[in-house]
């Protein structure tokens, strides 16, 4: 019996505009299979909508918190929902 999908959404404080931080997140995500987007907000924060099983979404947490070598994580703010199941991949939303 697998586990049943999980999300979980992200906003990401710092410097994480201009650094290649949705690149980095959409790279992570798919490498660990999670579907989702991710995208810049005009508060200068980056916004994550991630889904799947609640071990490779925590592993995307740890990553999501270390960012790129060019960003800087202030802070997560982090909310856990049940998946949605809108999406098959894992995109950059402009």
């Amino acid at each position: 019996m697998s586990e049943e999908p999980k999300a979980v959404h992200i906003i990401v404080h710092g410097d994480v505009q201009g650094v290649g931080f949705r690149a980095f997140t959409q790279r992570r995500a798919q490498s660990l299979g999670l579907n989702g987007w991710t995208r810049n907000n005009y508060d200068n924060t980056v916004e994550i909508w991630a889904e799947g099983a609640q071990t490779q979404l925590e592993s995307f947490i740890q990553s999501v918190q270390q960012g790129p070598p060019s960003g800087y994580v202030e802070r997560l703010d982090i909310q856990w929902h049940p998946a949605k199941r809108e999406t098959t991949r894992f995109q950059i939303r402009y």
